[in-house]
């Protein structure tokens, strides 16, 4: 009978280390902006906004309008990158 306790128990912890990440990445996303433009080769952080791969880290060029990375909430125009809508208005020249 001890031995199921302690094996609950101890699946219950895991169980609730996992909640408590999803909840802290949720929250690390919320202050967080998608910004285009300022990805280096091999560094962005997913899908393109052309279409032509849908991973991170499948950037073939660095600062490509269609490739973007999270960075902080604010930050994105004093690292010269573009918003989703000027990225895609680049795109379409």
């Amino acid at each position: 009978m001890q031995t199921k306790q302690v094996i609950s128990g101890a699946l219950a912890a895991a169980l609730s280390l996992g909640l408590v990440a999803q909840v802290a990445a949720a929250d690390d996303k919320a202050a967080k902006e998608k910004c285009y433009g300022i990805a280096k080769a091999g560094q962005n952080d997913c899908a393109s906004l052309s279409g032509s791969h849908s991973c991170a880290g499948q950037a073939k060029a660095d600062m490509a309008p269609e490739e973007w990375k999270y960075v902080p909430k604010g930050s994105c125009k004093s690292q010269n990158g573009l918003s989703a809508d000027e990225a895609r208005a680049k795109l379409k020249k």
